[in-house]
This record gives structure tokens, C-alpha cells and sequence, in this order.
């Protein structure tokens, strides 16, 4: 069984969804280390001037914190604010009628933590992207001990794989030996980012994979699936 292991992140870029796509399991590892400023609690979207913008989703002090722990600062009007921009950025977009709906739902619900928001907001994507929701699950619930490589594969063993996906950020510090020493086989996920028809002038890369679901609507696998192609690599010490 292949299991990917991931943080969950606020609209995920198309990467991400790759990953869900090639996994048999895919966990949200919400119980590690939340860190302010990341893919955590923001991402990108590609605006009318042909820049993109940051949409972040703003929480309460959260030092020493995990990500299952983090509650949302709703004082500032945050849903109304990020579902306006993506509004504008994006109504004129081929397929923004067909799945607007996909996360104005979203942006109508009060959310308190952002584990929640992000789990949430990753399920209703993956959805529109005709993907199996039925891989989906939470470490937390898990109950899983051990620390940073050793932890990874109590989880891994828990959910009886032997086969892990990693994205490459994960090589500094993956310690290889000790998932040969395990027995799982270990695979670097590299694709190659995907061109795609967008919106307001020269393409951008990296945006959250909502660009490339309203620009494109439903081919969106298919360009997500293309970009996978010769993606998986497995590390020749396991």
C-alpha cells in the first residue's frame, strides 16, 4: 500500500493533489508543529493585473502550537475578504460558474480551527477533481508516538503500507536509513509544474490549484496526471 503523508495546507497548489491522486492512503499529518507564514495557513492566487496575491488566513498566537491546536482569528472578517477576491480574480474565468460553488460553501461556514478549514477546503477540491475521497485520513486520530522519522513510520505502519511518497522539501530531514532499516520502500515525488490556459497575461506557476480548476474545469486531472508523468522516483538506498 503507497501512503503520502501531508500537512494539511490552505488551497493547495496542483502538487498536493498529485499526490492525493497517486496515493492509496493520504493522511493529514495535523499533529506536528504549526509554523506562521507558510503553505499552513496561506497560499497564492493569480489576480486581474497578471500578479499573483497572497490569500492568508489569519490565527491567534500559536507559538509551540500544532496544527490541530490552531484556532482562526475570526475577528477580521477573513472568509468574506478571501471569497471577494477570489470573486474578482476569477468570474471571468471559463469554469468559475460550474465550481464556484465548490468553495463559496466554504467561505459561508464559520471555521475555528484551521486543521479544519484546510482538511475541509482539500476534501470539497479534491472532489471537484474526481478524486477518491474515501483515502483520506487524520494522524491525529491515530494516536501515533515516536519522533520526526521514527513517528512517520509507527504512522505508516499503523495504516499497514510499505510504501511511502515524500515531496522533495522532505529530503533535509528524512533520515533515509532508518526507512530501509524498516523495510518501506521510499519515492520522491518530482513533477514537472504543468502550462495550462490562464487568465490576465503571461502564465504564473505555483498558484493554488483553484486557478487551474477554474481556468480549466474538468480536463484538470487530466493536466495534474500529465504533469505526474515520471514524477515518482524511488530512493535507491530502500
Amino acid at each position: 500500500m503507497r501512503a503520502v503523508v501531508l500537512q494539511p495546507m490552505y488551497l493547495p497548489w496542483i502538487g498536493y493533489f498529485g499526490l492525493v491522486d497517486i496515493a492509496d492512503v493520504f493522511v493529514f499529518y495535523d499533529d506536528v508543529q504549526f509554523v506562521r507564514q507558510t503553505w499552513q495557513n496561506r497560499n497564492r492566487i493569480k489576480t486581474r493585473n497578471g500578479k499573483p496575491t497572497w490569500l492568508t488566513v489569519p490565527v491567534r498566537r500559536a507559538y509551540g502550537q500544532k496544527i490541530n491546536e490552531v484556532m482562526i482569528d475570526s475577528s477580521t472578517g477573513w472568509e468574506s475578504n478571501h471569497w471577494e477576491r477570489i470573486r474578482e480574480s476569477y468570474s471571468k474565468a471559463p469554469f468559475f460558474r460550474q465550481y464556484r460553488q465548490v468553495l463559496e460553501s466554504q467561505y459561508s461556514k464559520k471555521w475555528d480551527h484551521l486543521a479544519d478549514l484546510n482538511i475541509s477546503l482539500t476534501k470539497e477540491l479534491a472532489s471537484a477533481l474526481d478524486l477518491n475521497l474515501d483515502k483520506f485520513e487524520i494522524s491525529s486520530k491515530r494516536c501515533i508516538s515516536g519522533e520526526a522519522t521514527q513517528r512517520l513510520i509507527n504512522l505508516l505502519r499503523s495504516l499497514d503500507a510499505n510504501e511511502y511518497v515524500s515531496g522533495p522539501a522532505a529530503a533535509a530531514y528524512i533520515d533515509v536509513g532508518k526507512f530501509r532499516e524498516a523495510g518501506f520502500a521510499l519515492y520522491w515525488y518530482r513533477p514537472e509544474h504543468p502550462v495550462y490556459p490562464q487568465l490576465w497575461g503571461d502564465f504564473v506557476p505555483y498558484l493554488s490549484v483553484i486557478d487551474l480548476v477554474f481556468n480549466v474545469g474538468r480536463r484538470s486531472s487530466e493536466v495534474i496526471r500529465n504533469a505526474a508523468r515520471n514524477a515518482l522516483q524511488r530512493d535507491p538506498r530502500t
